[in-house]
């Protein structure tokens, strides 16, 4: 199958985290069919395929597999229409972040430097990772022994597709995308009649209020130097209009850079929540869960300085850009982290080139994806030329420069 029937199939057949079951079986065969040793199952549904190649160091190249509970409303003619049965809810489920992009990229650089053996020498390990937007994938992996089944890299290499130009290659050295923390808070009231609502404590008020004091945690209590974002992404509270619940759900979604801004957000987070359920009578204390989290994803620069040479042969010196911290948070670094080697990690641009038509600057470039679908949204639909054949290219290249003809 090409690359390009490959990614309309992957696009059309989305699967939640932990549950990418014929995205890891399509992983395995194709890595098994380049000539691959082939481990499936690892950390639940990840695969990781060895190819070695003489003397000389490992290249771990990664992609993620899972999708989105999403409606998608691309209007494409492979758009998906699978929806899935979830704690006993129809639940929609789209590509929406481009993780299909991702599979389908490896997929081809897997094929590329399996045929082309004589251009590098060492080991090439490719790892599809499950539930990168859970936030457990890589750690799972990396628990359920990665690292002792397939061999220790000498340095990690991925990317992500995201709505900047087909043609363009973000890559950043240091801090590159933010850490992630999912919290859920539970408000508790007292339940009542709507029509009494002196006799209860209102949970729903509890929890307007708790979500607008929560705006403020950035704009006064992160200094304008600093970078964060704290979103509250769910409530939920109540079943009819007329009776007040006992409770209310908030989920939180929080980014961030360093880990002195991160605990200054979660502390203010937990002031605010309390003193709001202080402030609304409430009887029982609030709860605070810690749902999942990863830290930042950082580019070590030496081997970004490495690496950028292969990205500039693939879309030229002009075309890789320092896009700046991004906000989105990847679990990616999870794997040089336990590894303890160094990370490198780029966006791919996937957007049709001719939406940013006389774009002079990497200021303009931004401008003009502001107004774009981006990552996650039901509108997100990459181009699939020429995306997948600079996503196949960046890999490889990448994994050549790490694995030079000279090693060993």
């Amino acid at each position: 199958m090409d690359l390009d029937d490959l990614y309309r199939d992957l696009h059309r057949h989305p699967e939640l985290g932990f549950a990418e079951t014929r995205t890891a079986a399509i992983a395995a065969r194709e890595l098994r069919a380049a000539g691959f040793d082939t481990t499936e199952g690892i950390g639940g549904t990840g695969v990781a395929g060895v190819l070695r190649n003489g003397d000389g160091p490992t290249a771990l190249l990664r992609a993620d597999m899972d999708a989105l509970p999403v409606a998608e409303r691309t209007g494409l003619p492979y758009a998906s229409t699978v929806v899935v049965d979830r704690d006993g809810h129809p639940v929609p489920v789209m590509h929406a972040c481009g993780h299909d992009v991702h599979v389908t990229c490896l997929v081809g650089a897997a094929r590329e430097l399996a045929a082309t053996r004589d251009t590098w020498r060492g080991t090439v390990l490719a790892v599809f990772q499950p539930a990168e937007e859970l936030g457990g994938g890589a750690q799972g992996m990396v628990d359920d022994g990665l690292f002792d089944r397939v061999g220790r890299p000498d340095v990690v290499l991925g990317q992500h597709v995201t709505p900047i130009p087909a043609g363009v290659i973000g890559l950043r050295p240091g801090p590159a995308f933010a850490a992630a923390d999912t919290l859920k808070v539970t408000l508790h009231g007292e339940g009542g009649h709507g029509s009494r609502p002196e006799a209860a404590v209102d949970p729903v008020v509890m929890a307007a209020a708790t979500v607008l004091r929560l705006q403020a945690v950035v704009s006064r209590e992160v200094s304008g130097l600093d970078t964060a974002v704290v979103t509250v992404g769910a409530i939920n509270a109540g079943t009819v209009a007329n009776t007040i619940p006992d409770s209310a759900e908030l989920l939180l979604s929080v980014r961030s850079y360093t880990p002195a801004v991160r605990d200054r957000v979660l502390g203010a987070i937990e002031r605010i929540v309390r003193a709001e359920a202080v402030a609304s009578g409430a009887t029982r204390d609030p709860e605070i869960t810690f749902v999942s989290g990863h830290p930042a994803v950082v580019n070590d620069p030496d081997a970004v300085a490495r690496t950028r040479v292969a990205l500039a042969r693939v879309v030229t010196d002009a075309r890789v850009v320092d896009p700046g911290p991004v906000t989105g948070s990847e679990d990616v670094g999870v794997f040089a982290t336990a590894a303890g080697v160094p990370l490198v990690y780029w966006l791919l641009g996937g957007a049709d080139p001719a939406a940013f038509a006389g774009a002079t600057s990497l200021g303009t470039l931004r401008e003009m994806a502001t107004g774009l679908p981006a990552n996650h949204s039901p509108h997100y639909a990459p181009v699939i030329s020429p995306t997948l054949e600079i996503g196949v290219a960046a890999l490889v290249s990448a994994a050549r420069t790490w694995l030079p003809v000279t090693a060993g």
